[in-house]
């Protein structure tokens, strides 16, 4: 909250206060006349949050929800440090502790357990209607939905679509070409006159011009599922786009991402690993040393030889800015770009356009999956109106969050939500598949542990030795005994099949 908002609720609280203890000593009010302070008899709910971009939407969706119920809701803009020993501690003293607040699902076990998470009710309708499973999964302990998914983040490939029609059309005039290379060798063999050869409509071997609407001069369409066909399905279809592409001098590379976050690198073994089950929420339930798990990492550690990123001189704020400059043509964003883009594009000056598709796999064989984390509305469990604050944690994040990513900028995490940005489709389907981050507390420094376990891989260590000292020290961590892994052989195989050439 704003510090203008802040004095100024103050202010308010003050002159409310006096008002109370005017009205209390105020013995001559008629009955039957409503005094001008009846609002302050309304039933309360306190919601505590951290994000301050949520201000306004959870500002204006309170006022809303009291003039539809005789309710009033009081946001309360909280630090993020010790938030839940906050929460806690005001609701086991009773002092203003919220009846609802909202936090990230990795936070949920610990919610729950210390009574600060109250399940949802059976007529909830946080069901797989209105939800994709990953949104689902992230809020549900021990089979039981206790809270209510309100935003995400995750990463998805983003991606210059200037670039790739330029490179479909180059591909297209290439082909057009060549068929008119043969049509012409075809018709000097059958002895065809010259008149005959250089018939009206004939393309021209050149084939490089092309118009403005995607279709070149001799004839070849370049259609938007040609441009999309561009895409890349695998990191191997990069390095062959690289090997390939006629970038333009701005370009400084094909691909480049920030490999010094864990969320940016989550998705080459994220498929493979299973860290508490679908719902993050059981410690039996964890393989992370496994040979899938280290054919993504071996494939990552090779790609630090077709694209040098250096971890020290990279970072996400940088490669965005490198994206919108023209000078990438592909890279791994979060949700916070779409904003971006639209920023750019709205001063003219950027000429290029851009689009979101979900992460490549490695190749056929190895497939990839990120990593999301939900945040969401949780009603306190030490609450006296939790049926209250139910009915506004649905109000909440029921079909009013169509409203949340223009006030906000963050993404919903209901299904079917159309925020009006095309690229936000990458994202949902991104979403819908990705892991959630777990609930589990005794592996709270995993997510530090795995950053570190990646940064050694690419920087030339042994992925499997990497990997297998990172699960014996997460195993003995869970289990409170000394474990070890048996060591798993690396492929000997190259995962990274390429025609050779500079990767630049």
């Amino acid at each position: 909250m704003r510090l203008s908002k802040r004095l100024l609720a103050l202010a308010l609280g003050t002159v409310l206060a006096v008002s109370i203890a005017g009205c209390e000593e105020d013995v001559n009010i008629l009955p039957g006349v409503i005094p001008d302070n009846a609002l302050l008899h309304k039933d309360t709910l306190y919601l505590w949050y951290t994000d301050e971009a949520l201000e306004d939407y959870i500002s204006s969706m309170a006022l809303k929800y009291s003039e539809q119920n005789d309710v009033r809701v009081i946001p309360v803009l909280q630090s993020g440090l010790d938030y839940l020993e906050e929460i806690y501690d005001a609701s086991v003293l009773e002092e203003s502790a919220p009846d609802l607040y909202i936090t990230s699902n990795d936070m949920l076990e610990k919610s729950f357990l210390s009574g600060l998470a109250d399940p949802l009710p059976a007529h909830s309708d946080v069901t797989e209607e209105n939800y994709p499973k990953a949104a689902l999964d992230a809020v549900t302990y021990k089979g039981e939905k206790i809270a209510y998914p309100l935003y995400y983040e995750t990463s998805a490939l983003v991606y210059n679509k200037t670039y790739l029609q330029q490179s479909a059309q180059e591909n297209a005039a290439q082909e057009a070409a060549a068929l008119a290379a043969e049509q012409d060798a075809a018709q000097q063999g059958a002895e065809v006159s010259a008149d005959q050869t250089n018939t009206d409509g004939q393309a021209d071997a050149s084939g490089q011009d092309v118009s403005e609407n995607g279709v070149s001069e001799n004839g070849a369409s370049v259609t938007e599922e040609t441009i999309l066909a561009q895409i890349p399905a695998s990191i191997e279809d990069i390095l062959s786009f690289a090997d390939h592409f006629n970038a333009p001098e701005q370009v400084e590379a094909v691909f480049k991402w920030d490999v010094s976050d864990i969320f940016y690198n989550y998705f080459f073994a994220g498929n493979y690993m299973n860290v508490g089950g679908d719902c993050g929420d059981d410690s039996r339930q964890i393989d992370i040393y496994n040979l899938d798990a280290i054919k993504g990492l071996t494939a990552y550690q090779e790609l630090n030889q077709f694209f040098s990123i250096d971890p020290d001189e990279v970072n996400y704020d940088m490669v965005v800015e490198e994206l919108l400059e023209g000078k990438l043509v592909f890279t791994v964003g979060t949700t916070d770009i779409l904003a971006k883009i639209r920023e750019v594009r709205a001063t003219g000056e950027c000429p290029y356009e851009f689009g979101v598709t979900t992460l490549p796999d490695v190749n056929q064989e190895v497939k990839t999956r990120s990593l999301s984390v939900t945040n969401a509305v949780v009603v306190n469990g030490y609450s006296e109106k939790t049926e209250m604050a139910h009915d506004f944690a649905a109000f909440l994040t029921g079909s009013n969050v169509i409203e949340l990513y223009a006030s906000t900028g963050r993404m919903p995490a209901r299904a079917n939500i159309d925020i009006g940005d095309p690229n936000a489709a990458g994202f949902n389907q991104e979403y819908a598949a990705s892991v959630p981050i777990p609930k589990l507390m005794n592996m709270s420094n995993f997510w530090m542990q795995t950053e570190i376990a990646y940064t050694k891989i690419w920087s030339g260590e042994d992925a499997s030795t990497v990997w297998k000292e990172l699960s014996e020290q997460i195993m003995t961590q869970v289990t409170g005994e000394q474990y070890e892994e048996e060591y798993i052989e690396p492929p000997v195989e190259t995962q990274m099949q390429v025609d050779e050439g500079e990767m630049e």
